[in-house]
């Protein structure tokens, strides 16, 4: 089975500051729009961003791996140069990391590579890759 691509709608409080983060700081192609929701092609998914002020934002933290990660959050697995990449360019734009960049459950099943930011909206996204894609459902 192939995976066919996602799609995920999620609530912003600016759709200016949206385009600005997800089309210039994170690098995703913006697809169609409206004055009330944008379009983003998020590493070959489709996620929407909608006008939806004081929606958005996480709402608590779980404990994991001896950090406090923000629940709800979403993201994409992506391949370890291509999350290097990204963290080098999210740092150049200035973007404030919740969880920094770094190597999760390490010398264990599922070791990852991870990091935690916030939209301007305060949506979190966690973008993770692993050095084998064999261990994303590691026990």
């Amino acid at each position: 089975m192939s995976l066919r691509p996602f799609h995920l709608a999620f609530p912003v409080d600016d759709l200016a500051k949206a385009r600005a983060f997800y089309g210039e700081a994170m690098g995703c192609r913006e697809g169609r729009s409206s004055d009330e929701w944008i379009d983003f092609d998020f590493y070959g998914h489709q996620i929407v961003a909608h006008l939806a002020p004081g929606q958005a934002g996480d709402r608590a933290a779980n404990h994991v791996d001896g950090h406090g990660v923000p629940v709800p959050h979403f993201g994409i697995v992506l391949a370890l140069e291509d999350w290097q990449e990204l963290a080098e360019r999210l740092t150049a734009a200035g973007v404030e990391f919740a969880i920094p960049p770094t190597i999760r459950f390490k010398g264990q099943p599922g070791e990852q590579a991870t990091m935690f930011f916030r939209d301007p909206s305060g949506n979190a996204l966690e973008m993770k890759a692993f050095a084998d894609d064999a261990m994303l459902f590691a026990t």
